[in-house]
C-alpha cells in the first residue's frame, strides 16, 4: 500500500506470514488515520464501538460492513447489540495487525459518513 493512497481508497491484499505483521512504529503512524479506533489485546487488534438509534440502524450498518468485508476478503469479528456494534479487526494469518486492518477500519468509517 502506498502512503499516497488514502486508506479508505486502498484495497486489501492477501497477507500471510509474520513478515506482514506491522511494527509498533508503523501501527503508531497509521492509528491517527482511523480516529476513535483503539488498540486492544496488547496491540494485536483494532476495535471500535459504533452506536445507533435502534436495531434496524444497527443491522443496516452490519449488512453494509459485511458487504465491504466480503469485497475486501478481510472479515472483522462483530459484537452485534440492539443499538451498537463492536467491530474488531486483526489479521490471524500474520499474528497481529496488518495494513488490511487499517484499510478496513478506514472503509468502516466511510460507511458512517
Amino acid at each position: 500500500m502506498s502512503d499516497l493512497v488514502p486508506l479508505a481508497q486502498a484495497h486489501c491484499l492477501p497477507r500471510r506470514g509474520s513478515e506482514h505483521k506491522l511494527s509498533t512504529a508503523r501501527v503508531r503512524e497509521l492509528l491517527p488515520e482511523v480516529p476513535g479506533w483503539e488498540l486492544i489485546e496488547d496491540g494485536h487488534a483494532l476495535s471500535k464501538t459504533f452506536g445507533f438509534g435502534n436495531y434496524y440502524e444497527t443491522m443496516a450498518f452490519v449488512n453494509a460492513l459485511a458487504y465491504m468485508a466480503h469485497r475486501e476478503d478481510h472479515h472483522p469479528d462483530l459484537g452485534v447489540h440492539y443499538n451498537r456494534c463492536v467491530v474488531r479487526f486483526s489479521t490471524h494469518d500474520v499474528g497481529g495487525l496488518s495494513e488490511n486492518d487499517f484499510i478496513c477500519a478506514a472503509k468502516t468509517e466511510a460507511l458512517m459518513r
